[in-house]
């Protein structure tokens, strides 16, 4: 009986310490996320991290919308701004997780070799500016280089930066806008040009904790790691930019 009631509260200790953490992340990052995951799980064992990835601008309609994020990692400034003035995500709790680079990226091909030979190409992958960073940075390089009418009709809409970059995989689009990380991975396309940064605000990753994530341990510790030293040594390595 004494051996029941010991295991008894092994078992219940062990499942009090069990924790979940939430995770709403851009599309962009689901790849060095993961590797950031399994990193952080590899050491707590009993936090098990849900993953959420998508266009910055839907996860954070989701979370107006009530779905669950202990964590929100935005690709655009505007979006986390939304949730800091919707009081979902802790304005404390805001930092910069990362930064990036927009570029070109298609089959190899002589003649594009800068923004405005793009005008040769008939189909042109892009993410749709409404709820995607990547295709927000994009439209602000075009209407920079009044290139806006001239391209309008080539413009191929994708809901995020992955697909995006699928587009250009399949050869379904001629060449596309994507993240140089975006780039990176890609197995049939390659960087044509890098978009020059004059011409769209600065690409920056926010991370904050929403209401919930506060107050849940596990994900203040994954947020942690998130800002330390072995997470910035992965992200320089997957091509990232850090602070």
């Amino acid at each position: 009986m004494k051996r029941l009631i010991m295991l008894f509260v092994l078992l219940w200790s062990t499942s009090a310490s069990a924790g979940q953490v939430h995770l709403s992340v851009a599309s962009s990052l689901k790849e060095v996320v993961n590797e950031l995951s399994d990193s952080f799980s590899r050491k707590n064992r009993n936090i098990t991290v849900y993953k959420n990835a998508g266009a910055s601008g839907t996860l954070a309609r989701q979370l107006d919308n009530g779905a669950p994020a202990d964590i929100f990692i935005s690709a655009d400034s505007l979006w986390m701004d939304y949730l800091v003035g919707k009081k979902l995500v802790a304005s404390s709790s805001v930092v910069t997780f990362a930064g990036n680079e927009l570029v070109f990226a298609g089959k190899a091909h002589k003649r594009i070799k800068s923004l405005k030979d793009i005008v040769l190409l008939e189909r042109i992958g892009i993410g749709n500016p409404k709820s995607v960073p990547a295709g927000e940075y994009a439209m602000a390089a075009i209407r920079a280089a009044n290139m806006e009418k001239d391209v309008a009709k080539r413009l191929v809409m994708a809901k995020d930066v992955r697909e995006c970059l699928l587009y250009l995989e399949r050869g379904e689009v001629d060449g596309g806008f994507v993240y140089r990380t975006e780039a990176l991975q890609a197995k049939q396309a390659q960087v044509l040009f890098a978009v020059p940064p004059a011409l769209y605000p600065k690409i920056v990753y926010r991370m904050g904790l929403t209401g919930t994530g506060s107050r849940n341990p596990q994900a203040v510790s994954f947020y942690n790691y998130l800002k330390g030293v072995e997470a910035q040594a992965i992200l320089l390595k997957k091509g990232f930019k850090i602070k």
